[in-house]
Formats: C-alpha cells, structure tokens, sequence
C-alpha cells in the first residue's frame, strides 16, 4: 500500500510533476530540433534559457523548473489535471510547512531556522510560478468542478505510464513548426489527439540558410525517455538551506506519525487490561505499528545518510534544547461540521504540545541512560548512582494521587529495571558459559542477533529482536558511543513496551490533554497483578500444550514400540518434546524467576521474580503470538508426518455420508473446514466412492513428499538450524496452511508483502487489497475488470458459477475512498491526526467501532464514482495508519480468538485426541473380531508390514465395508464421547464475527481523554 505519511507522499507527488516535466520537456526539445532543421535554423531555438539537449539526469534546479514549465506552456495549453493536482498537493504541504516553521521561528528566532525559511518561501513561490505557468488553479478548478480535486497518485509504475505516458506520447504527432509531412507507409492513427498552440508569424525566419534534408517528428517511445532512471529520482535539486527544510519536514511528519500510533497501541493494549482483548492480538498488532514506523522512517531518511537516529531527529525538532523547545508546539481541536451544514471547520481548544512526553524524549533517555550504566561495569547489576534512582520501585504505587513528575519517575524506575532484567535474560547463556566454564566469550564481540550461533538455545519468546538490539548496545565497552545506533523505531518500541503497563494502571497520555490516569474508582478492574498483569493468556496455552504433548508423547512412543527397525516416530517425539520444554521453561514466565545463580538476582525481586513478565504485558503478548505460531507450525508437522489425523478425517466423512453418524462430529467438521485441500482432492469433501477418495489423496501425498524431501533434507543438514525452522510450514508436503500469526510473521509484519496467494479470504485484508488490484479492460465485453492476480482467481474459485459479474467491484467498492474538498479537515474526530476521510466506505464493524467511540459522529455510506479511476484508487494517505491497525487487529483477532481460529486450536491435544480414538477403534474391532479387523491387522500380507500401512488398509476396507455391524462399533466410538471443537482450544470462549468486546470501560476512559467527541486534532 502506498504510504500515509504526509512527507513521503510529498516527495512521491514532487518525483511525479519532475517526472512529467522532464519527459515532456525532452519532448518539446527534440521536436524543436527537428523543426529547426527542417526549417534551415541552427537548432537554437527561440526560449531564452531554454535547454538545447534533453534532460538525461532527472533532476532539476527550482530556476530550471520554472523554465521548463514556461517552455511546456508554450506548446501546451494546459497541463493534464492529474499533475496540476500533484503541484497544488506539492505546494499546500510546503506552504503548510512554512507557515509552522514561522511560527516556530517568531517564538525561536535561529538563525540557521530563518535562513531555511526564507529558501523556503523562495521554493514556495518558485512552485506558484511554474504552477501558474502551466495553468493553475483556474485551469484545474475548470477541468475538476470549482473546489473540487483530483486523485492525485497512483500506487503503482504501471498505473503511473497509463497516467503520464499517455500524456507525453501524443508529442509523437507534435508539430511546432508548421505542416510536416507524413511518412507514407504510416498508418498508425492512434494517438491521442493533443491541443498545442498555433506557431507565430515570423518564427523560424531570421535568415536564409543552406538547406538540410527534412526531418519528420521524433517517434512514440514506448519507454520513458530517460533511460535507467527510477522514478524516485527525479527530484528538484536544493541548496543546503533546502535540504535542511526537506529534512525538518520529515523529522516532524515522523514524530506526528509515531505519536498517532503511540495513541493508537495506548487503546488497544486498554482493551487488553479491561475489555478482555487477547494479548496475542495486541503483540501482534504491536509488531506491525513498530514495522510502520521503521519502514517509514527508513523511506524518509534514504536521502539524508547518517542522520536518520533517533539523537539527530530529537536535536533537530527541538534545536538541541528540549527544554527552550517547550510551549512552541500546540495542539489543537477542531469542531467539525455535520455533514451538508455549509460551514467551516473552527478551533474549540488550544494545548501545549508536551514536548518530552510526546516527542518520546523520556523513553529515550531512559533507555540510553540504561545502555550507558550497564557499559560501565557489564556485570549486569546497576552502579550505585543508578540504583539510588531506581531501587525500591513500587508496582503498587498509586498513580492517581501521584504528581506527574512523581509518576515520570516511578516509570523510569521501571523501563530500567525491566532493561536488566531483559539484557540479563538475554544474555545468560554467554555470561554463564564465562562465569561457569571460564569459556572466555569477549561481550562486545559476541553475535547476539536472534540469527546468531547462541540461537539455538532460546531464553525468551516474541522479543528476540528487541532484546538483541539492547543486549549489542549494553554489551559494547565501557563509555561507547551507541546514540547513532538508536533509531527512531527503538524509541517507538520501547515507549509501547512501557506503556503497556501503563495503561494498564489507567495512567494514559493524550496529546491535547496530556496525562490523564483514571483511579480504580471509576470502574475498571481491581488492580490484581495476578490478573491484570500475568498473562493468563499465555498460562492457559502453556497449559492445554503441556498436557496435550504430554500425551502425545506417550502415544508415539507407544506407536514406535510396534514400529519394526529404526522408528520414524523418535524424531517426533524429540521434537514435540523439546517444544513444551521450551514452553515451560521460557514462555510467561523464565527460569529466572527461580533463581540463576551465575547471573544477578532479578530487579524485582522484591516484589516478583518473574516481574520480566509480571510487569509486561507487551512481552505476554508478543510472547503468546510467538509461542502460538510455533504450536501450530509443530500441529501441521505432525499432520504431514502423520497419515492417521487424515485417514481418520476420511474415516468420519464416510461414516456420516453414509448415515452412521447423524450429526458430523464438531472436531471434524472444523478440521474439514479449516483444511479443505490438505485432506481432500481439490478441496472437495467426498459423498460417495470414499476408498477412490482415500486412494487418490495417498497419490497426491506421495507425489508431494517427494517433491518436498531435498528441501527438507537441504534445512535438516544445516547446522545453524533450529527446531523452529525444521518444523516450517513451506516445508511441508500436504499441510502447508498458513495461519494469519505466521502470514504475517513471515511478512515481517508487513501487511503489503502477504502474498495475494496467502491472503486469507473473507477477511478484511483481502477486501482492501482487492480495490487495490489494477484494473484492465475486458477486451469481450469492453468494460474494466480486475487483473487476474491469484487473489481474484482464488474469490472467484470461491463463489463458483453463481458469482454475478460485478460482485468483484461490489466488494472492492466498500474499501475505497474520496479525498476531501479543499480546506476540508481530513481525519477521524477525537483521533490524533486524523485517519479516514469523511467519505471513505469504511465496512460495517469498523463503522459500528468508530460510531461507538465517537457517538453522533456522522459517517457517509455513498461513494460518488468520477471517471474510471475512482472506483478502483486508494489514496494512500486518507486510510490513516491507525483505522489500517483496526483492521488487521479483527483479522487476527478472527485467528486467534474469532470465527476462524486456526491459531488457537491446540494441535498436540488434537493431535493425541485422534490418535487415541483410532486406536479406540481398533480396540472395539479387536474385541468384535470383526473381518475388516483382521484383513488389515492379522492377514500378514507383505503389503502391510508396517502400522501406518495397516491402518490405511483399516480405512479403505472400512470404506468398502457392507458389514453395517462394523461400521456402527466405529461410529460408536466417535460420538462416544462427541470431540468438540471447543473442548480443544486454549480458551475459554471465542469471539464472535466481527464482535466487539465490551468496552464500557475503554468509552469511559475515552470520554476522559476526549471531551469533545466531535472534533479534529492537529498539531
């Protein structure tokens, strides 16, 4: 998805008109060559200061711009309305800019900020004129509807040739000169015709010269004109005192984003300590905001090298003083309108921007000072200056009668305690190999990358990232200078990390209200620490994994027993086995809450020894994803080791098919459901001819296994490998669904890189990127359609021949969205810095959330339809990063905890829980002496030497059988007892479709921090 961020959808917009500026400038430039000398001229030209070769570079001067777009103006009557769009774009986000940085400047008078203010307004004008040369607002405003806009970008190369390209190919019949004749055997008409102004009397006639032979126009190119140019590069070349202004809008665009993502987490890890929110849910989510604003940060700061820290972007927004810096930046609320009301949005409130509060600037010097004090000794314990400010912390310390300076420092107290507890954790494996065995392992040398040698021996869950950056940093010598090492997304992760906690204490931050706590008083759940702040979450699913592998264990073992020779069945023992130890050593709670002798005791001792965890629900939930995908990576390993769990499927499927089962048992069916294609041929559950069904399966799992075992046997024999990638899914031959954790996980918690191929159906992920496929014309029926990505293939493999032709565009169409008028204050009211456009067709449960939060709020259900690339463009910045959040929170909620929960079935149990009935059903038929019993099991036949192939043979004489008798003992031991799909999960219940949890709670807290619902903030 294109991004949101105001400044990088600036410099997209401005690499666009370059783009459209240089190409049609070269244009121009060849066909004057061209008439000049079919003319007799020396190809000089007329233009002042009009260049005589094209621009092979892509960049431009401001000088330059403004004379290129003067020489277009001559030829061209005005510019397409899609680039006066992108210029007038171009020039409100510098404008805006500018009139921030005067403010800032009358309070803080900097020499340095006044002379980039002046370049800038120099810029700003350069713009105008170029802006006006090529038409302006009147010819925008003529070509649009009077205060109306245009979409002004396109999300992809392709969609922006078919925008610009068109434009500069119709240049190919250009005369600028007069009548040129066509070469005969042209007969190519189509072109788009282009208006162009007639050529002046006199022009070309200043002299006779020595005739040249006739020239016809430079021919179409398919390609753009300046070859190997990315068009990121084409850019405006600046002075320093225009970088600088570049950079200034970057730095603070970036903190506006980081802190409305900042405000977003604070609600959701809300909905974690009062409405019930699964923590797996919030951790995961937490990972994606980190990815959005490292992967903004990293577009940002591609073109100002060595300043992308955290230390540079903190010095530059404040001018390297925070405290001087404080009452120069306000927020402000807005009312907005109702809708058809005629009136303009006004200020109702006016605030202080708290400049170290909001700017990140406490957690970054918390965690720098950490960094700092734990260099000076590597001991892991505190000096003694440090530990006079952080000893003695308090979880019970009452936050609400606290002062804000109090409260500051109680959380410093904490991040800096949880940092060594996290580093010591980390790191105990390498410190107790020197402390122990005098290995020797020089600290600051050592590789603790989640990819290095120590990985193997795994000591935390969903935070290895994290901790590795902290642990390289604290490690390094004494007195190192690690502040180029900070960016900006470590700041953002830890300010989340501790806020986790925070809220959970009803201690909140606001931008317009600053810090809000709201007492126990006021409704919320008692502060337990046994509830609010250890994971229950992640207890339950230790739990329910524990005993389910328990079992299975014992059940393979007992499988291997029967197994002739060297058994298949050891390394899924090994392997289940060393998961739930993994689990139970490190997942919620660490052998560091029972002491580690070779390490220091843990900094909270006094209250919690596991206050690593006690004390973070940010690392319950990040944990709990982690530990979750490794649960159901190891299910879908064993699945497609195991035959039986499908033989066993097929087994149920024929039984109720056929009437012995009246009711399909709930366990099977929602495997059946879940796995469709893993059990069945093409997906498609069976209803007759059952052995044909079972037979043809085995075929294709054969033939899979095959293909599979050199990938397999290529990652087994690589000695950097852990247990967790020996058991991948793309490494399975059968069961290679993905669940929405791992989807997401491999994506590197980025949403856009999950293949279409992957993309979960029915879920609200597929819907958004639907409208963001390319459209292409059908060339049977001549009107738009999508491009068949595998995406749409698979939406219309799911609807089948009852899909009506536009059902495509009916779902694609809830997803789009319509940018505002002009002057039209764009965002969600109450949310920071805004997030939908007041005519976005948001769905149903997004609707019904923000109603809720923000009531009497009115939403507009229509979406008026403009041309042809309307229906079909997203532009980027009007989703707001936090509604884009909302969105992938239901889905994985929908994983995790919804109506599709993948993630939450407990595989070992299910697992052992089928083994058990299959071995139930031998039994029964044992005991029955029944002959399908005794074909497969006591016939010695060579073809069934082994368990696995007799309980095929079991399976398939069972599905031929007529004996009724037999097949009725079977179906006996399925529905007694009944497995229910409920009685396998991790939790207690599951959530609704597209169900909201109760949020009496949060809308009470909200209320708190937003007065007045109705509103607009912007800073």
């Amino acid at each position: 998805m294109a991004t949101r961020n105001a400044y990088l959808a600036y410099k997209r917009d401005t690499s666009r008109i370059i783009y459209w500026v240089v190409q049609t400038s070269n244009a121009i430039i060849k066909n004057l060559a061209v008439a000049a000398d079919n003319a007799g001229g020396d190809g000089d030209g007329d233009d002042d200061g009009v260049p005589k070769e094209p621009n092979l570079s892509g960049a431009v001067t401001v000088a330059g711009l403004v004379t290129l777009a003067k020489l277009i103006s001559k030829h061209v009557d005005n510019a397409p309305p899609a680039i006066l769009g992108l210029f007038q774009s171009v020039i409100d986000a510098r404008t805006a800019a500018h009139s921030a940085f005067r403010q800032f400047a009358a309070r803080n008078p900097d020499p340095e900020i006044l002379r980039s203010n002046a370049s800038h307004k120099r810029f700003i004008d350069a713009l105008v004129v170029a802006f006006e040369a090529l038409g302006g607002k009147a010819a925008l405003d003529s070509e649009t509807g009077a205060g109306d806009t245009v979409p002004a970008s396109t999300e992809s190369k392709d969609d922006l040739d078919q925008l610009l390209l068109a434009n500069l190919n119709s240049f190919a019949a250009l005369n600028l000169q007069g009548p040129i004749e066509p070469e005969p055997e042209s007969d190519d008409d189509t072109a788009p015709p282009m208006r162009r102004k007639q050529a002046k009397p006199g022009k070309g006639k200043k002299g006779k010269r020595a005739k040249k032979p006739k020239k016809t126009a430079v021919a179409a190119e398919p390609e753009p004109e300046v070859e190997d140019v990315p068009l990121e590069s084409y850019r405006i070349i600046q002075d320093k005192e225009g970088i600088v202004t570049d950079y200034l809008m970057a730095v603070y665009d970036l903190v506006r984003h980081m802190m409305k993502l900042r405000g977003k987490m604070q609600e959701i890890w809300r909905e974690v300590a009062y409405d019930g929110l699964n923590t797996a849910v919030a951790g995961a989510v937490s990972h994606i905001a980190v990815g959005m604003v490292q992967r903004t940060a990293a577009a940002m700061f591609i073109d100002f090298p060595g300043h992308d820290s955290f230390q540079t972007v903190m010095d530059t927004i404040t001018r390297g003083d925070v405290d001087k810096c404080q009452g120069m930046f306000t927020m402000n609320l807005f009312q907005l309108p109702k809708h058809g009301a005629g009136e303009d949005a006004h200020k109702i409130v006016e605030r202080d921007v708290d400049v170290k509060e909001q700017f990140f600037i406490h957690a970054y010097r918390d965690l720098l000072d950490f960094v700092l004090d734990f260099q000076k000794t590597r001991s892991g314990k505190p000096t003694k200056r440090m530990l006079a400010d952080i000893k003695d912390w308090d979880p019970n310390f009452n936050l609400a009668r606290a002062t804000n300076d109090e409260r500051i420092r109680w959380r410093r107290a904490y991040t800096i305690n949880w940092l060594y507890d996290l580093t010591n954790v980390y790191s105990c494996v390498v410190v107790q190999r020197n402390n122990v065995k005098k290995e020797g392992h020089v600290l600051e040398n050592v590789d603790w990358s989640p990819k290095g040698p120590w990985s193997m021996h795994r000591v935390l869950f969903g935070l290895q990232d994290f901790a590795s950056f902290v642990t390289t940093l604290a490690m390094q010598k004494p007195g190192t200078d690690v502040r180029k090492r900070i960016l900006p997304h470590h700041v953002f992760q830890l300010q989340c990390i501790v806020d986790s906690l925070a809220v959970s204490r009803g201690w909140s931050v606001s931008p317009l209200r600053g810090h809000i706590v709201v007492p126990p008083a006021r409704g919320f759940r008692p502060r337990r620490e046994v509830d609010l702040f250890m994971d229950r979450n992640s207890e339950r699913m230790f739990q329910g994994y524990a005993q389910g592998a328990f079992v299975l264990e014992q059940i393979l073992e007992k499988d291997s027993k029967e197994t002739r020779g060297p058994s298949a069945y050891d390394q899924l023992i090994e392997i289940t086995k060393l998961m739930r130890l993994d689990f139970q050593d490190w997942l919620g709670e660490s052998k560091y809450k029972y002491g580690l002798n070779t390490i220091p005791p843990s900094r909270f001792s006094n209250t919690d020894s596991n206050g690593l965890w006690e004390y973070s629900p940010f690392l319950c939930g990040v944990g709990l994803a982690e530990a979750l995908q490794l649960a159901y990576k190891l299910g879908m390993w064993l699945w497609d080791k195991l035959p039986d769990i499908t033989y066993m499927v097929h087994l149920h499927n024929m039984l109720h098919q056929r009437g012995f089962i009246k009711q399909p048992v709930g366990l099977y069916a929602s495997l059946e459901e879940f796995f469709p294609k893993c059990f069945y041929e093409g997906g498609k559950i069976p209803t007759s001819d059952f052995a044909d069904a079972l037979a043809r399966h085995g075929k294709y799992v054969n033939q899979a296994m095959r293909l599979r075992h050199r990938e397999t046997k290529l990652v087994a024999n690589d000695a950097g490998s852990t247990i967790h990638e020996l058991i991948g899914v793309d490494l399975n031959a059968v069961f290679t669904v993905k669940s929405d954790l791992i989807l997401y996980h491999q994506a590197n918690w980025n949403p856009d890189r999950i293949p279409d191929a992957d993309i979960p159906l029915a879920s609200l992920l597929q819907g958004l990127r639907l409208s963001q496929t390319k459209r292409v014309v059908d060339p049977a029926t001549g009107k738009l359609t999508f491009e068949e990505t595998d995406l749409v293939r698979r939406m219309r493999e799911q609807k089948g021949k009852d899909a009506s032709p536009d059902f495509l565009n009916e779902m694609a169409h809830r997803f789009e969205t319509k940018s505002p008028l002009p002057g039209q204050p764009r965002g969600v009211p109450g949310l920071p810095g805004g997030g939908v456009g007041a005519d976005w067709q948001i769905p149903e449960s997004v609707r019904q959330q923000i109603l809720q939060q923000f009531p009497g709020y009115e939403l507009k259900t229509g979406l008026p339809v403009r041309g042809q690339q309307a229906p079909h463009t997203i532009a980027g910045h009007e989703i707001g990063d936090d509604i884009l959040l909302d969105m992938y929170k239901m889905d994985l909620q929908r994983d995790v905890c919804g109506v599709a929960p993948r993630s939450s079935l407990n595989y070992a149990w299910v697992t052992a829980r089928i083994k058990t009935t299959l071995m139930q059903i031998e039994a029964a038929l044992k005991k029955g002496r029944y002959s399908l019993y005794r074909e497969a099991y006591e016939s010695g036949a060579p073809e069934l030497g082994s368990l696995v192939q007799k309980r095929f043979a079991l399976v398939h004489y069972a599905c031929i059988s007529t004996d009724d008798e037999a097949l009725r003992a079977i179906a006996a031991v399925f529905e007694n007892p009944r497995a229910g799909f409920m009685n396998h999960i991790y939790w207690d219940d599951l959530v609704g479709e597209m169900e909201l949890p109760a949020t009496t709670a949060r809308r009470e807290q909200e209320n708190i921090m937003t007065p007045e619902p109705d509103g607009c903030l912007v800073m």
